[in-house]
C-alpha cells in the first residue's frame, strides 16, 4: 500500500470523525480549545488503535468481530442520535446531549472508529506482517482523524455562532444517517 492510498484511506476512516466534530462545534457556539482537543485527542487515538486491534484479533477472532461489529456501531451511533434528538426538544439547562463529557466523547471515538476494525482486519491480509510495518499507517490514520476534528469542530463552531444554529435534530439524525451507513455497507 502507497503512501497515498494510506492517506486516502486515514481520510475516509475520518470523515465521520469530521462530521460528528462539526456537529459538536454547532452545539457549543463557541471555541473551547480543551474540550477540541480532548475530542480531537480521542478520535485520533480510537481510529489508530481499532485498526491495531482488528489487525491482532484478525486471525483469532475475525468470525466474532465480522458478524457484529456493523451492529455496535449502529447501536452506539443511534442511542446518541436519539439523545441528541431528545436533547433539542428539552430546555438548555436540561440538555442530556454534552459533547463535552468525556463518557460522550469516548462513545462517539468508539462509534466513529469501528470502520477503522474493520480496515485493521483486512491489514492483517494485505502484506502487513509485523506491528512496525504498521507503524506508518496508525500513525496517518490517527493524524488525519485528529487535524480533521479539530477542523471540523472549528467550522461547526463558525456556522453555530454565525447562523445561531441549534441543530441538535440535525446533529442526532447525521449520528443515525452514519449509523446506518455502517449498517447498509456491512450488511449488502
Amino acid at each position: 500500500m502507497s503512501i497515498l492510498e494510506i492517506w486516502l484511506l486515514a481520510i475516509s476512516l475520518a470523515i465521520d470523525c469530521f462530521t460528528v466534530s462539526v456537529t459538536s462545534g454547532i452545539i457549543l457556539h463557541r471555541i473551547q480549545w480543551g474540550n477540541t482537543l480532548k475530542m480531537a485527542f480521542f478520535f485520533g487515538l480510537f481510529q489508530a488503535l481499532m485498526p491495531l486491534l482488528g489487525w491482532f484479533g484478525a486471525s483469532r477472532f475475525n468470525h466474532l468481530i465480522e458478524a457484529y461489529d456493523h451492529w455496535i456501531a449502529f447501536g452506539l451511533l443511534c442511542f446518541l442520535g436519539v439523545r441528541m434528538i431528545r436533547a433539542h426538544f428539552q430546555s438548555e439547562e436540561t440538555c442530556c446531549f454534552d459533547p463535552t463529557r468525556l463518557r460522550v466523547i469516548l462513545t462517539l471515538a468508539i462509534a466513529t472508529s469501528i470502520d477503522a476494525l474493520a480496515v485493521g482486519i483486512s491489514f492483517a491480509f494485505t502484506g502487513f506482517n509485523t506491528i512496525q510495518s504498521l507503524s506508518a499507517p496508525l500513525f496517518i490514520i490517527g493524524l488525519a482523524s485528529f487535524l480533521l476534528s479539530i477542523v471540523g469542530n472549528l467550522i461547526g463552531v463558525f456556522f453555530g455562532k454565525r447562523f445561531h444554529l441549534r441543530v441538535e435534530i440535525f446533529g442526532g439524525l447525521v449520528l443515525i444517517g452514519i449509523g446506518v451507513k455502517i449498517l447498509i455497507e456491512h450488511l449488502f
